[in-house]
């Protein structure tokens, strides 16, 4: 079933391979690629049926609007954003009502269910990666013809570029089902995907970014709806595939220590959220969770997508859960998110 939307690119520990000094960060711009936990819904403008824009999606947003994001409110980018004083959403690009003054701040080019891989979206319809660059790139004439060149310039080589994905690469393609384990080792997997997302920096490199933030995986294993695939009774953590999820981490982060390197002028930040997550498993009680392994929605053992709906159940409250859905974290789980990266994005290193 192609409907693991990941949530696991966020609560960052954020291990930067650059310096910053104690100042306010100054973006311009936030430019966003990836999955459905930086999807703010560009689903909503695609054929398929990965989408969140109806109830109890977005119960918690502003008015209570469904917008597409795959979660009870907002997402680390529109916490970022408003943290920044950039904006307070960060809107979809394929959204028709797009502005002047959003291509001015800035974008989410994401799409619920993408990944790397581009076997990933063979079936679902949705945009991969890859595919998000061609959008970058129109984006990119738009912001011209909206402020100039010189000022588009400006934007985009100061923007703060974040990339979310490579959950549902590993979920679908190795662990669900066989597609990529006739071809790989769950290592050779790790790399393949690696070369991806170095491939994928470089294109947004050539293309005028220069601060990048590459989110790693949190532990795979504690996904709700992972743990009832594999038949985990007492709903405990799959630990082979949290061991394997520390193995790409560590390989990701060695990517980026070489990428500033290979690409003059970058600053490229590696969001360890691996054992930011795993320690909220373990310890919820430090962060205001009573509930860690399913979702708010339904059993929030299985449910997500069109699966929680206005007929299905939801918690009394929201923020209490780790997560929203059987896959996706909740609106607190966002906000602890976005201060873990405001605040190490502002501390001395």
């Amino acid at each position: 079933m192609k409907t693991i939307l990941i949530f696991f690119s966020l609560m960052l520990l954020v291990s930067s391979s650059t310096c910053h000094d104690s100042k306010e960060p100054t973006f311009p711009a936030i430019l966003v690629f990836g999955d459905s936990t930086v999807d703010p819904g560009n689903n909503n403008f695609i054929l398929t049926t990965f989408r969140s824009n109806h109830y109890p999606y977005g119960r918690d947003f502003p008015s209570g609007t469904s917008t597409g994001r795959f979660s009870n409110g907002k997402l680390v980018p529109d916490m970022l954003a408003s943290l920044f004083g950039i904006k307070e959403f960060i809107p979809p690009y394929l959204d028709p009502s797009l502005s002047d003054d959003d291509l001015r701040t800035g974008v989410s080019f994401a799409s619920a269910g993408s990944g790397f891989d581009e076997l990933t979206t063979a079936l679902s319809g949705v945009i991969p990666v890859a595919v998000q660059v061609t959008y970058f790139k129109e984006y990119i004439q738009r912001l011209k013809m909206a402020v100039g060149e010189e000022e588009a310039n400006k934007i985009i080589s100061g923007a703060f570029v974040m990339i979310s994905a490579g959950s549902n690469d590993i979920i679908f393609n190795f662990y669900d089902t066989p597609a990529r384990r006739i071809e790989f080792n769950i290592s050779g997997y790790h790399d393949f995907l690696i070369e991806k997302q170095r491939s994928l920096v470089k294109q947004l490199y050539d293309l005028g970014c220069r601060t990048f933030a590459l989110f790693g995986l949190a532990p795979l294993g504690c996904v709700p709806i992972q743990i009832t695939a594999k038949g985990s009774h007492d709903r405990k953590c799959l630990e082979n595939e949290n061991a394997e999820t520390q193995l790409y981490n560590a390989k990701l982060k060695n990517l980026t220590r070489k990428l500033p390197e290979m690409l003059p002028g970058s600053h490229i930040s590696f969001l360890n959220t691996y054992d930011a997550v795993l320690d909220m498993v373990k310890n919820p009680q430090k962060y205001g969770f009573v509930e860690t392994n399913r979702g708010c929605c339904g059993t929030g053992f299985l449910e997500m997508g069109p699966f929680c709906n206005a007929f299905t159940p939801v918690c009394s409250n929201p923020s209490e859960y780790l997560f929203w859905d059987g896959i996706h974290p909740s609106e607190a789980t966002y906000r602890l998110a976005a201060n873990t990266i405001h605040e190490q994005l502002t501390t001395p290193k």
